[in-house]
């Protein structure tokens, strides 16, 4: 196949929600109906049920809870399908946004009951800030909910984004019964099937088809005639045009616990996402999928083989044939590489690949080499946008249960903050053990868990109240003329750590030659 087969066929997306609004839920269904799963919760060919596969850290199983992105590759009609699950939680949201780098489109998955909420909104501004296009999923249509048109105008309103049904519910709540599909005309009836099964169709057919008037009532067939005749005659109709621009939305509705709708989202899904892309330089230029390989790192994840203790980074390709063994030049390093072992990883599973295509989401071993943001090309140095990263709003100071095991709590919050989970300040004056911030405290909870399980070094975390990080540049403050905390980051950048707004405003005006720079240089 040519490289420009493979580029056609690539369809690389992340999800967004709210905290419980399903999106794990979602994301195991659509690789249940991609085949790459024949359970949900279980890996295909294996036995018995699980906790989600793409949360495979043992705090996600615990708790519930994505707190990672998750990357997994399955093939589906022949399109080769990249999946980005990412936390809904807020206090894990620069992972998302971190994600949303390497993602072509979004999927926003919204509760029926509940609507847009404020994590979606956030998350939202986002996607619209990378011109990513947007498909919106209504879930939990299993359980009572608003009504469809009252989700659409909220949608509208909110973000002044067009939300055009491509399928129309069925009823809601004990009531659900299936879905209109507007492309086709047809009805879908399903049955409720064993949990993490596939939905069964009880049936098929058009709005005026005695079989689908036989599986609904007189009044359920009215109002579904009723509902497609407003949406066909009132709601606008889907312009692909539009929804690449960014004013459409296509709307679609179902229940991921209960399969019904799925199938339908993901064909029409795969027909209208789009492939990978040109992406911008810092210099005004940009990168197309045809050019040599070009790839950027968006995530370093440690300690996802247990057995191996191993770092790995996470790498988007934008351009060109990968091949297995290649060299490329490490734009920060300014050296050449060898990329010997790439991985595709599939929630923790892993396997060797030989080759990959831009879309695609490589897992390279990390040695300490590699950094969020890096970029790696075999077409000279090339800079992208940087990927996120941001001041940290919560800070605690941290002891050791145990003083001898200094060292291994070192290595530990080392690779744990190569992923971004905490940013790390030494303070200026010395000392033995540094302060630590992060966007979200559950943030803290997780790398205490994480030290803990993965480094057998327990810790205390004491809550500090400093309420903002400041990075300068010109230099450092006299001692009489600032309110804070003087550090240094985990890099050796300077900056200074204030308690209030107050603190920030006059120490910078005492210090007119020194910026106060609101994020860590890259």
């Amino acid at each position: 196949m040519s490289l420009a087969e493979e580029i056609q066929r690539r369809r690389t997306f992340a999800i967004i929600s709210h905290p419980d609004a399903g999106k794990t839920t979602l994301t195991e269904k659509l690789l249940l109906y991609g085949g790459a799963i024949d359970r949900a919760g279980s890996v295909k060919a294996r036995e018995g049920g699980g906790a989600a596969h793409s949360d495979w850290m043992a705090i996600e199983q615990e708790r519930g809870i994505s707190v990672t992105s998750a990357a997994m590759q399955f093939e589906y009609r022949g399109y080769a399908i990249n999946l980005l699950d990412t936390p809904g939680h807020q206090d894990f949201s620069e992972d998302t946004y971190r994600a949303l780098t390497a993602a072509d489109s979004v999927v926003m998955l919204l509760d029926c009951a509940k609507g847009v909420e404020e994590q979606t909104k956030k998350l939202f501004r986002v996607a619209r800030e990378r011109r990513l296009p947007i498909f919106t999923f209504v879930n939990k249509l299993d359980r009572p909910g608003r009504e469809p048109v009252e989700l659409i105008d909220e949608v509208e309103e909110l973000f002044g984004l067009h939300a055009v049904p491509m399928t129309w519910p069925i009823g809601s709540g004990p009531d659900f019964k299936g879905v209109y599909v507007r492309a086709t005309g047809q009805v879908q009836v399903f049955e409720r099937s064993r949990a993490g099964r596939k939905a069964r169709v009880a049936g098929q057919g058009s709005l005026d088809d005695p079989e689908i008037a036989a599986l609904l009532t007189a009044e359920e067939l009215q109002r579904l005639k009723d509902d497609v005749d407003l949406m066909e005659h009132v709601l606008p109709a889907f312009d692909r045009e539009a929804f690449r621009r960014g004013e459409q939305s296509p709307l679609f509705f179902g229940s991921a616990v209960n399969n019904f709708g799925v199938a339908e989202f993901l064909d029409e899904f795969l027909d209208l996402a789009p492939a990978p892309g040109p992406r911008p330089l810092n210099d005004g230029g940009e990168v197309s999928p045809g050019q040599p390989f070009t790839a950027f790192v968006f995530k370093v994840q440690a300690n996802m083989n247990k057995a191996h203790r191993d770092r790995v980074a996470f790498a988007r390709i934008v351009s060109g044939r990968f091949e297995r063994g290649m060299d490329a030049l490490h734009v920060r390093e300014r050296k050449s590489i060898k990329l010997n072992y790439p991985h595709m990883f599939f929630g923790r599973e892993r396997a060797i690949v030989d080759e990959a295509f831009p879309g695609d989401i490589l897992g390279l071993i990390n040695p300490g080499l590699f950094r969020i943001g890096d970029v790696l090309s075999a077409a000279g140095a090339v800079e992208f946008h940087a990927v996120p990263r941001f001041s940290p709003e919560q800070f605690c100071s941290v002891r050791l249960a145990d003083p001898g095991a200094r060292k291994g709590f070192l290595k530990g919050l080392q690779q744990i903050a190569e992923e971004g989970v905490v940013q790390v300040f030494w303070p200026k004056g010395g000392a033995p053990l540094p302060i630590l911030g992060a966007v979200g405290r559950l943030q803290f909870e997780v790398l205490a868990h994480r030290l803990k399980g993965e480094y057998a070094c327990p810790v205390l975390l004491e809550p500090r109240n400093f309420q903002m990080a400041r990075w300068l540049t010109g230099g450092w403050p006299e001692p009489s003329k600032y309110w804070g905390e003087l550090v240094e980051d985990g890099e050796g950048n300077p900056a200074i750590l204030f308690e209030n707004d107050w603190q920030r405003r006059t120490t910078a005006e005492k210090n007119p030659g020194i910026g106060f720079r609101e994020h860590p240089p890259r």
